[in-house]
């Protein structure tokens, strides 16, 4: 067979099954150079939760799957000299690509690009930036043995500007040689060694695949402890422009109750800085995403910073849906000066939804004014007892001395009195 040719002569796109409102399309795309053979071949699924700004100047979070018309312009074989192209078009102004480059051994992934269009009301209602907006992202996938397929079951993401992408169910292989797709599987390192093969997919595979129902998520056991506490921090070039340290418990009451313990060994922070307005994501890599989004009331006579907007999305870690997704963006909480630092080392719940609490632990954050990597002063929140304490304390004091006045002023009135009959 000659070299892949520079251009896809033609491809075939199948859909595996249901686009629902939490679950995301699986495509395949299947190019072929001009001699009609097979030169790049990938099935996937995915989508992207995106974090826009309102004409009202707040955030909202999106959420952006798939639809059922995807086309595929743009998609180049590649060569020794010519990088491949996977590039899919979706919705309204949409698209998605990443490139492949190889040497006379292995291939690679090299950029991913996103691209979304705020003019997509159906997602974007009111959005106050308008049209496209892309994202580029570096790959971290390691070389892959050339004519080898990459095989990804375990759930993927990616987080830069606002966007989080999130990948599963990967078969992937370009530069495919002789028009025939490669036999052996190259797995990533999240895959365990006894997770199940990938068929490569055929039209009655696809069949099959378009009725199969995704397994029922793992249910986490209930921990017996408090969550780990994390330190997170964003930077803004070298500078540090947020801190945090919090351990936090989701609690989900859905169906059966379960609380999830956030470990921190496991969860990247992520995020955005700002002026008066700051966004701190942390991703476990594995089944939760939250946002913390942090506003600044400029309105009051003393700047206050405090925590306006939290996004919780929790995922099903075999195959990537979403099993939930909810956000609450009226919180007016974990206030403090700007400048100064907010500290609670008592448990408080974030109240998302009635089926979904988020308790915090140890918390002490600064989204904004951050100096010399350190917290500024902090401002404590005092457990309501001491509220009461203190008054009890204060009214007892002066009861006291109240009652010690009163019995000195009896006795040296007495001691008066019985003085002036002893002069008679």
């Amino acid at each position: 067979m000659a070299p892949p040719r520079r251009t896809a002569g033609l491809a075939l796109l199948l859909f595996l099954g249901a686009c629902g409102f939490f679950q995301s399309c699986a495509v395949e795309v299947d190019v072929k150079d001009a001699s009609n053979v097979t030169c790049l071949y990938a099935q996937w699924m995915m989508k992207f939760l995106i974090k826009y700004e309102t004409n009202s100047s707040d955030y909202k979070n999106a959420s952006l799957d798939l639809t059922s018309t995807v086309t595929h312009n743009g998609s180049i074989c590649g060569s020794d000299t010519q990088a491949a192209l996977l590039a899919v078009q979706f919705g309204d102004g949409h698209s998605w690509s990443v490139n492949f480059t190889k040497n006379n051994e292995t291939y690679r992934a090299e950029f991913i690009t996103f691209t979304y269009n705020t003019n997509d009301t159906a997602v974007f209602p009111d959005a106050r930036r308008q049209g496209p907006v892309t994202i580029v992202v570096k790959d971290a996938m390691h070389p892959i043995q050339l004519n080898n397929v990459f095989v990804c079951h375990h759930t993927t993401s990616f987080e830069a500007e606002n966007v989080t992408q999130i990948f599963w169910n990967v078969t992937m292989q370009p530069f495919v040689q002789n028009g025939t797709i490669g036999k052996k599987e190259s797995r990533c390192s999240a895959d365990t060694p006894t997770a199940a093969p990938t068929v490569l997919p055929t039209v009655a595979n696809v069949t099959t695949a378009s009725t199969t129902v995704s397994p029922a998520p793992t249910t986490a056991p209930t921990p017996a402890e408090n969550p780990v506490t994390g330190n997170y921090s964003l930077k803004t070039g070298n500078k540090t422009c947020l801190l945090a340290t919090v351990g936090l418990q989701l609690n989900i009451s859905q169906n059966k109750p379960l609380l999830i313990n956030i470990d921190p060994k496991t969860t990247h922070a992520d995020g955005t800085c700002g002026n008066t307005s700051a966004t701190l994501k942390l991703n476990d890599g594995n089944r939760t995403l939250i946002d913390f989004t942090f506003v600044v009331n400029a309105s009051a006579s003393v700047q206050k910073f405090y925590l306006k907007e939290v996004n919780v999305t929790l995922l099903n870690h075999q195959n990537g849906s979403v099993i939930l997704s909810a956000d609450n963006n009226n919180f007016s909480k974990w206030d403090a000066s700007l400048g100064n630092s907010y500290m609670c080392r008592k448990e408080q719940t974030l109240e998302i939804t009635e089926d979904l609490q988020v308790h915090t632990f140890n918390l002490w954050v600064q989204p904004f004014l951050v100096k010399e990597n350190k917290f500024s002063i902090a401002e404590d929140c005092s457990p309501e007892v001491d509220y009461f304490i203190v008054p009890i304390a204060v009214g007892a004091a002066l009861g006291g001395l109240v009652v010690l006045v009163i019995m000195a002023y009896f006795l040296g009135h007495k001691k008066h009195h019985n003085a002036g009959y002893e002069q008679f």
